[in-house]
C-alpha cells in the first residue's frame, strides 16, 4: 500500500508540474497495479512524461538535487575516482568529492544496490544526485572518451603487452586486430559518427597522440577519446583496413577501400582511404547513408524564381548544367536532385560517377575505375551506344571528358556533370583554359551553378543579437537597410549538441546562358566581365544570396563569410 501511495505521489507532482494529465495518470496507475512497474517508466512507456519531467519529478519527491551534467565543469580528478569500467556499467558518472562523500549522478536514485555496489568498490560514502540518461551518456564520452571503458579492458589485458605502435610483425598485428576489444572500441567510433551526424571520420596519428575527428555540419570536432589509446594506434588502423578489405602489409602505398554496415534499419557505405605520414598510416572515411531519401530540388535553398528557372533548364532536350564549387560543397546532391526530377520511365537516364555516392531508382550508374582504363571520358564514348537521353558526368576533370562531354551534348543529349571552380563564370575560363573551342562552349552550356554550404542555426537556440558594423560592412550591401533586419547568432543546446547549428543548406548563383553571354564566350572575353554581364541579367552572386538566408534568419553572417570570397560578391551598384 506505501508503495501505490509513493507511485501515486510521483504521479501527482507532475499533475502539479503541469506535466501530466490527471486522466493519464488514472490509466498509468492502473497499469502499475496490473503490472507492478514504477510508474515513471510507465508514463514515459506510454509517451504521457519526458526522462527529464519524471526526473525532476522525482527529485522533488526524494528531495534529491536534479544537475543538468552540461551545464557544469566535473573536476579531473573527481574522475578518477570511478574507473571506466563501473561508469558504463551502472550507467553512471561522479559530479564532486567533499569531505569523503562522492556525489554520483544516476538516472535510478531508487537502486540501492548499485550505491551500495559503489560503496563497497570505492571504499567511501555515494550521495546520488538525479541527471538524464542522455546527460550521463554525454558526460561519459565527454570526460572518459568513446569506449573508455573498452580501452580499459585493453590496457589490464594482455592486449597491452604485446602491442608497439612502430612494431614491424605484421601477423601480430592482424591477430591484434581481431581482438574483441579493439573489434569493439572501433565499432564504438563508428557508431558514435552516426549518431553526430558526421560526414566524415578522420584517424590521424600524431607524434604522441592518435587523434580521431568527426566532420558534422562540414566542420571538423575531435572526438572524446581515452589519452591511452596511442598505444592501440596500429590495431585500430589494421582493424579498419581489414573491414575495407585492404591489403594489411602494405603500409608504404596509398589504399582505398569500401566497408558496408548497419546501424539498426539504416545502411551505410564506408568509403575508406589510407595515406602514410611519418607517424602511422592516416585513415580517411566519408559516410553514406544507402537508406537516405535524395534531396528535393524545393529543398535545396534556392528561392521560388530560381526553382522555377532550373525546373525549365534540366527540361530542355539537350545541352549541359555545370554544377561549380569547392569539394565538399554539395554539388553530387544537386544533381541527384535535379536527376530525381526528371526521371521517368519515358526516359534512360545514365550516370558515370567515382563513386557512386547514392543509388537511383531506375537509373543505370557506373563506377569509374581508372586503374582499368574505365575513365570519364571512355565511360561517356562507350555509354552513347546504350541510347540514353540524359547522362550525368561525375566531374569534367581533363581536356578528353570535356571535349567527349560536349560533343555529347552537340548530339542532342543532355547532360550534368561537375567543375571545381569559384564561381558560375569561372567555369567558363576553366573550359577554355582546358583547350575548348569557345564556339563549341558558347553553343552547348545551358545553365551554370556556383554553390557552397552553410551551416542552418538551431531553432530551438538561436537569438537575435546586433552584429558590430565593420561584420556587416564586410557583406557589401550599401543599399540595404540594416537597421530593420533581426540578426541571429547561435548559442548551443542539446538538441544541436551545443554547435548551434543543425544541418546545412546551399548559398549558390544561378546563370542561364543567353545570347549576351554566348557572345562575351566566343570573343573570349574574362571571367569578371562574363560575371558583370550575368549580374545584369539577373543573377544575383552567392554572397547576395548568403544575406538572403541572413535576412531570414536561416543562417549567420559569419557562416555566409566563411565560404565565401570578396571577390564573389558584386554589389549591383558596382556594376
Amino acid at each position: 500500500m506505501m508503495m501505490h501511495s509513493q507511485e501515486n505521489l510521483l504521479g501527482q507532482i507532475l499533475v502539479a508540474m503541469g506535466k501530466l494529465d490527471p486522466n493519464d495518470l488514472e490509466m498509468a496507475l492502473r497499469e502499475h497495479r496490473k503490472s507492478g512497474d514504477r510508474i515513471g517508466s510507465i508514463l514515459m512507456k506510454m509517451g504521457f512524461s519526458s526522462e527529464d519531467d519524471v526526473l525532476r519529478a522525482l527529485s522533488q519527491q526524494l528531495a534529491i538535487p536534479f544537475v543538468r551534467l552540461s551545464e557544469i565543469q566535473i573536476q579531473k580528478e573527481v574522475i578518477e575516482k570511478i574507473p571506466a569500467k563501473l561508469v558504463t556499467h551502472y550507467n553512471l558518472i561522479p559530479v564532486s568529492h567533499q569531505d569523503g562523500t562522492l556525489k554520483v549522478a544516476t538516472n535510478d536514485p531508487l537502486n540501492i544496490h548499485v550505491l551500495d555496489d559503489l560503496r563497497l568498490a570505492l571504499k567511501t560514502e555515494i550521495e546520488p544526485v538525479i541527471s538524464s540518461t542522455k546527460e550521463i551518456d554525454d558526460a561519459i564520452k565527454k570526460y572518459y572518451g568513446i569506449g573508455a571503458d573498452t580501452v580499459e579492458e585493453m590496457i589490464n589485458g594482455e592486449t597491452a603487452e604485446v602491442l608497439e605502435v612502430e612494431r614491424k610483425d605484421v601477423e601480430d598485428i592482424d591477430q591484434m586486430a581481431e581482438d574483441a576489444s579493439i573489434v569493439r572500441f572501433v565499432n564504438q567510433i563508428i557508431a558514435e559518427s552516426f549518431t553526430d551526424r558526421a560526414t566524415d571520420i578522420h584517424v590521424e596519428p600524431l607524434e604522441k597522440e592518435l587523434r580521431i575527428r568527426y566532420r558534422i555540419d562540414g566542420l571538423l570536432y575531435e572526438a572524446a577519446i581515452p589519452s591511452s589509446i596511442k598505444r592501440f594506434q596500429s590495431a585500430i588502423i589494421s582493424r579498419l583496413k581489414i573491414m575495407a578489405d585492404l591489403n594489411i602489409a602494405e603500409r608504404r602505398l596509398p589504399q582505398d577501400g569500401k566497408i558496408k554496415v548497419k546501424m539498426g534499419d539504416v545502411d551505410y557505405d564506408l568509403r575508406v582511404s589510407s595515406v602514410p605520414t611519418p607517424y602511422g598510416e592516416s585513415i580517411s572515411i566519408r559516410i553514406l547513408s544507402r537508406d537516405s531519401e535524395l534531396c528535393r530540388i524545393d529543398r535545396l535553398g534556392f528561392d521560388e524564381n530560381h526553382i522555377m528557372l532550373l525546373r525549365e533548364t534540366i527540361k530542355k532536350p539537350h545541352g549541359i548544367i555545370l554544377v561549380t564549387g569547392p569539394t565538399g560543397s554539395g554539388k553530387s546532391t544537386t544533381l541527384y536532385a535535379a536527376l530525381s526530377e526528371i526521371n521517368s520511365v519515358e526516359k534512360k537516364i545514365i550516370t558515370i560517377e567515382d563513386p557512386i555516392e547514392y543509388r537511383i531508382h531506375g537509373v543505370t550508374q557506373i563506377q569509374v575505375q581508372p586503374q582499368i582504363g574505365l575513365t570519364f571520358a571512355r565511360c561517356l564514348r562507350t555509354i552513347l551506344r546504350q541510347d540514353p537521353d540524359i547522362i550525368m558526368v561525375g566531374e569534367t576533370r581533363d581536356q578528353e571528358t570535356a571535349e567527349v562531354t560536349i560533343r555529347t551534348a552537340l548530339t542532342g543529349h543532355l547532360v550534368f556533370s561537375t567543375l571545381h571552380t569559384n564561381d558560375a563564370c569561372g567555369a567558363v575560363t576553366r573550359l577554355l583554359d582546358m583547350g575548348i573551342e569557345p564556339f563549341l562552349l558558347s553553343s552547348s552550356v545551358e545553365a551554370i551553378i556556383a554553390q557552397r554550404l552553410v551551416r542552418v542555426l538551431c531553432p530551438d537556440c538561436k537569438v537575435v543579437y546586433q552584429p558590430q558594423t565593420e561584420i556587416v560592412n564586410k557583406m557589401n550591401v550599401r543599399h540595404e537597410d540594416v537597421s530593420q533586419v533581426n540578426f541571429m547568432r547561435q548559442i548551443g543546446c542539446e538538441k544541436c549538441r551545443y554547435t548551434g547549428y543543425r544541418g546545412r543548406t546551399a548559398v549558390y548563383e544561378m546563370v542561364k546562358i543567353n545570347e549576351s553571354l554566348r557572345r562575351l564566350i566566343v570573343d573570349r572575353r574574362a571571367a569578371n566581365i562574363l560575371r558583370q554581364e550575368a549580374i545584369r541579367q539577373g543573377m544575383r552572386p552567392i554572397r547576395h544570396d548568403g544575406w538572403t538566408k541572413i535576412k531570414a534568419g536561416i543562417t549567420t553572417i559569419d557562416e555566409v563569410l566563411r565560404v565565401t570570397m570578396e571577390d564573389e560578391f558584386v554589389d549591383h551598384e558596382d556594376v
